[in-house]
């Protein structure tokens, strides 16, 4: 457990650290992928707590010590996932949009179309952290619960929906069983839903190779020993295995943007091995 704001988190929930620090540096540099004037704000707020932590990284996000590629990529995916949700209110305006696992992310003030619904979910501790920088509103809300403690969807049975799901960053700590549980829970319980979330490729979770990824997060990136993932898949339409209803609608790789901050690394897109070592799959829940 980490101490922020005097607020004990999990090692899991301080990567929301990470994604919030990107879109801030991403939003301040040369031709940004990402607006995020929020982002910026918010942090310019935190260094001032965080710079006197005893925690490496959070001494080294306040000082600007923060990987140029890990900023692009967490970018890029942001701006991804910002247009899923813009592509669903052109469908539907009045939508209602759950952004699971929010941390401290803006995405309510960057797709706003002034009539969205938009709810964002996470660890109660993880929502009062958040309550210090951002405020509720009628048509904004915060549901402070664990996503697995399935109490939290009756919150939405009051709209009629559509209803799109966001599951950035969150699915690959969690365990098979977990996952399987809550996509088949919000099939069943809001039937016709949409579903967007990041995978990683399971290839990751075998013995040899899950060592160098725990060696990176913990080693490079100075997270906790709690950050390990723990759920994988191989293939994009895995998750039709698991009920009839459930569609493929669409699959979308950091590689595929036509980004040039990408570099040389645009090419992986066109090797599946390297395409789809951690990436988005988009899922109707019939």
């Amino acid at each position: 457990m980490k101490e922020l704001y005097d607020i004990k988190i999990s090692d899991i929930s301080e990567t929301l650290l990470l994604t919030l620090y990107s879109h801030a540096i991403e939003s301040k540099s040369k031709e940004p992928i990402i607006h995020d004037p929020e982002a910026v704000r918010i942090v310019e707020q935190l260094n001032k707590e965080l710079l006197i932590s005893k925690n490496r990284l959070h001494r080294n996000l306040a000082n600007g010590k923060t990987k140029k590629s890990l900023a692009v990529h967490i970018s890029i995916r942001a701006k991804k996932y910002d247009e899923y949700v813009k592509e669903f209110l052109r469908k539907a305006p009045n939508g209602i949009v759950v952004n699971i696992g929010c941390g401290l992310d803006t995405r309510f003030y960057r797709i706003d179309n002034k009539k969205v619904n938009f709810y964002d979910l996470d660890f109660p501790e993880v929502i009062e952290i958040k309550k210090k920088f951002i405020s509720e509103n009628d048509r904004y809300h915060f549901i402070s619960s664990s996503v697995l403690d399935y109490d939290w969807i009756l919150n939405l049975k009051k709209h009629e929906g559509p209803f799109i799901f966001l599951a950035e960053g969150v699915f690959m700590y969690l365990n098979k069983d977990e996952v399987k549980s809550l996509v088949l829970k919000l099939q069943s319980q809001l039937p016709g839903c949409e579903l967007v979330c990041e995978v990683v490729n399971d290839i990751w979770l075998s013995k040899p190779l899950k060592g160098l990824v725990n060696f990176k997060m913990q080693k490079e990136l100075k997270l906790g020993q709690g950050v390990t993932y723990n759920f994988g898949m191989r293939d994009s339409n895995e998750m039709e295995k698991w009920n009839s209803g459930i569609k493929l609608i669409d699959d979308w790789s950091y590689f595929d943007a036509s980004e040039k901050k990408l570099g040389f690394m645009k090419i992986f897109k066109y090797f599946q091995l390297l395409r789809k070592t951690q990436w988005t799959v988009h899922y109707k829940l019939n």
